[in-house]
């Protein structure tokens, strides 16, 4: 007898983790554990995890930012630039002009449309590690982040996320303006487990609030190590995803806060690990404007999520028309901002954008 009929087989190719190892295909997660609102809204990522079953303790999902009112998508023709002034004394100078800011785009001065000071609504993620190599500390890290949430949300004007990164990324509370909902979110944290995919976790982030009209900020709780993120996903994609999204990113570095209390020092062995980890961290904080905080105590660790939110509610936006991009689609143009009616100042705002390709 002749067969007519053509079998199909499709191979199904492992990528490597920048661990070493293999990374398992994930495993279609049911409907049931699901939370529609979130995962069926265009602007959810589709490698992000969400597959906790929900109880009936756990709080109803929000509708997406999409269906909030007044939150619609930025201008492409804008290139928004937080900057922080700081004094000698690391206090915030707050009491700057437009005339006092000089801008410059590859060197070159150039025209700034508007300087406000913090009034356009902040977009944050805060992005949890909650692998295995973060342990000792977690349950302080919970208590300061509900202080945080609680100062940096404001009324009807800011919205925040709650993320937690291990081997997959799940998002653990959409964006909201309900600081019970956050709170909540992070008391049903599970115990931290398994590897570490941060690099995958911050693009996924990123993805996921790039839509949004206001300040986007992420602000990582972490060792910074990363042991399972794809091999291609390097410190330099990670970078330029930033840039694209308009996303600014503060780190609060767990690293000396659990060396402190295993050993009572500040710091531990200098392994090549924690080293690259630290340079991660500080490379990607400031090409975005951010910075690193590693506390030591509970005492500092509250300080650490204080300055973040104080930085916040005091920054300076530069609103920036660029005039001469054409021809350049694509193309990474160098961001300097320069206060020249001020001495002693430090100056911190990110290093460039992208041109938009289309």
């Amino acid at each position: 007898m002749k067969f007519t009929f053509l079998t199909l087989f499709l191979l199904a190719i492992s990528v490597s983790a920048q661990s070493g190892r293999i990374k398992p295909a994930e495993t279609p997660t049911p409907n049931r554990h699901l939370r529609p609102s979130v995962t069926d809204s265009p602007n959810y990522p589709k490698t992000v995890s969400n597959d906790r079953p929900r109880t009936a303790a756990d709080p109803a999902p929000t509708p997406t930012p999409r269906d909030e009112e007044g939150v619609v998508k930025v201008d492409s023709t804008l290139v928004p630039i937080p900057v922080s002034v700081l004094d000698a004394n690391g206090r915030a100078v707050t009491t700057l002009k437009l005339a006092d800011f000089e801008l410059k785009i590859d060197g070159k001065s150039v025209a700034l449309g508007d300087v406000t000071r913090s009034e356009s609504p902040i977009r944050l993620a805060l992005m949890f590690d909650n692998s295995s190599s973060v342990l000792i500390a977690r349950e302080f890290e919970k208590e300061a982040a509900v202080k945080f949430f609680k100062r940096v949300i404001y009324a009807d004007k800011d919205m925040a996320a709650l993320f937690s990164v291990a081997d997959t990324t799940r998002l653990e509370q959409p964006l909201t303006k309900d600081t019970s909902l956050l709170v909540r979110a992070i008391e049903g944290f599970p115990p931290p487990e398994g590897a570490t995919a941060l690099l995958d976790g911050i693009i996924d982030v990123a993805d996921y609030i790039k839509d949004y009209d206001g300040r986007r900020v992420i602000v990582i709780v972490s060792d910074g190590e990363d042991t399972y993120s794809e091999i291609t996903t390097t410190l330099e994609k990670v970078i330029k995803n930033l840039q694209l999204t308009n996303c600014q990113v503060f780190v609060v570095k767990t690293t000396d806060f659990e060396n402190f209390k295993r050993t009572g020092q500040r710091k531990g062995n200098a392994n090549i690990r924690a080293l690259d980890a630290e340079r991660r961290m500080i490379e990607i904080t400031g090409q975005t404007g951010g910075s690193v905080y590693s506390p030591i105590d509970e005492r500092e660790l509250d300080d650490a999520f204080r300055q973040i939110s104080a930085e916040l509610s005091q920054q300076y936006i530069l609103s920036y028309y660029p005039e001469n991009d054409a021809g350049m689609k694509g193309a990474f143009r160098e961001i300097s901002v320069d206060v020249n009616t001020k001495q002693n100042v430090t100056v911190r705002t990110r290093k460039g954008y992208y041109v938009p390709k289309r």
